[in-house]
């Protein structure tokens, strides 16, 4: 009599889980919403993981989900809050995690801090931000930094200058990972896709005339004022060009004063989460000092195939090449006569424009982002101190 033993099939493999930690962004009035750039590219990445398979958490300041839609983009979001409550659902949410992946030294600091606590062996993984000097806290901000580079297994930066300094401060692992352009919204049909643009400028009054995109923090370290004083000259154009900000912040109202008392060719447009389609219709990209989402700001204008004007890091001014005019910090008649000058010579303006898609083409793209994040995960499980 023979015994026929049936086949049985390989135990399934749950799906590798990865929580990501948000932060706050720097201290002040709307402190926890990322900015509209940050955003679509967390929902990119969430969005790309999801679709290989990988389960996703986001601990995130409550208001940070409504600003970017991460649930929408197939993450699971667990309020975060602040301080020690932040670093209670820390700990619940590292409980299923195989990963921890933290966007920003804020965020990776109370992630290291949630991990120490429930899993020390969990590997972390940290996006290094760019950030402004503060004097005031630069003591306690290195401190912090030290600590993050110290219990990261992997820092990830978008820059060589980042590398180095997440290495300077202490970093075993730091490498340099680009991030891809965000893809913009896509109409449901070709016809709509063609008046999608004309709709968008004549929404914000950019008909028959330039349009320069800005996005950022309305607040002090971002200087919009030199913007709004080179304006001024813009009047005298034909036909005025319109500089629409993207962003909120607590300058808002004195900047409005501004544009209302010198009637300035200046709209405040507040948060938005269109700013990439916005992009794609821009004539300019203006980048303000300041900003730390400066150089993501930068490759998405790339792509677009949008010049640059205004003031870039040594890092932005090399990613731009020819397909930036940039001026000095604070130097509105600088920034006046380059944008007059690129707005009365059409045929240099294309000329940048054709610098600008060519570069922005030579990107990583979005798959290429996401393949070298997964293979940074795999790295990490495989790890025997994973």
């Amino acid at each position: 009599m023979t015994c026929r033993v049936e086949p049985t099939s390989p135990p399934r493999r749950r799906p590798v889980h990865v929580l990501h930690v948000l932060g706050c962004a720097a201290p002040g009035p709307d402190r926890d919403v990322p900015s509209a750039v940050t955003c679509a590219h967390l929902r990119s990445l969430v969005a790309g993981l999801v679709a290989h398979g990988i389960r996703v958490t986001v601990h995130a300041p409550p208001r940070a989900e409504i600003a970017c839609g991460l649930t929408e983009a197939g993450a699971r979001v667990i309020p975060g809050g602040s301080g020690r409550r932040a670093v209670r659902s820390l700990r619940a949410a590292l409980a299923e995690a195989d990963l921890v992946h933290a966007h920003g030294q804020r965020a990776a600091a109370l992630a290291a801090l949630a991990r120490q606590l429930r899993r020390p062996r969990a590997p972390l993984i940290v996006n290094w931000h760019p950030r402004e000097p503060e004097p005031v806290r630069e003591r306690a901000l290195r401190l912090l930094e030290r600590r993050v580079a110290a219990a990261a297994s992997v820092v990830l930066a978008a820059s060589t200058g980042l590398v180095d300094r997440a290495r300077l401060c202490g970093a075993r692992d730091a490498r340099l990972a680009p991030p891809a352009p965000a893809v913009p919204r896509r109409a449901d049909s070709e016809t709509e896709d063609a008046e999608h643009g004309p709709k968008l400028r004549a929404e914000i009054g950019a008909v028959d005339r330039p349009l320069l995109l800005a996005a950022g923090r309305l607040d002090a370290r971002h200087t919009y004022r030199t913007a709004l004083t080179a304006a001024r000259s813009w009047r005298r154009l034909g036909p005025p060009p319109l500089l629409a900000v993207v962003g909120e912040g607590p300058e808002r109202a004195a900047l409005q004063a501004m544009i209302d008392t010198e009637e300035l060719p200046v709209r405040l447009l507040g948060r938005r989460d269109d700013v990439l389609d916005l992009l794609h219709v821009a004539d300019l990209a203006m980048l303000t000092p300041g900003d730390a989402d400066q150089e993501l700001f930068a490759r998405e204008a790339l792509w677009a195939g949008v010049p640059l004007v205004g003031t870039g890091a040594h890092e932005v001014r090399e990613l731009a090449g020819e397909a930036g005019a940039l001026t000095r910090p604070g130097d509105a008649e600088a920034l006046a006569g380059t944008v007059a000058r690129l707005l009365e010579e059409p045929a240099g303006l294309a000329e940048m424009s054709f610098v600008s898609r060519s570069r922005g083409a030579a990107l990583p793209t979005e798959e290429h982002s996401i393949a070298h994040v997964l293979s940074v995960y795999d790295e990490l499980l495989a790890s025997p101190a994973a």
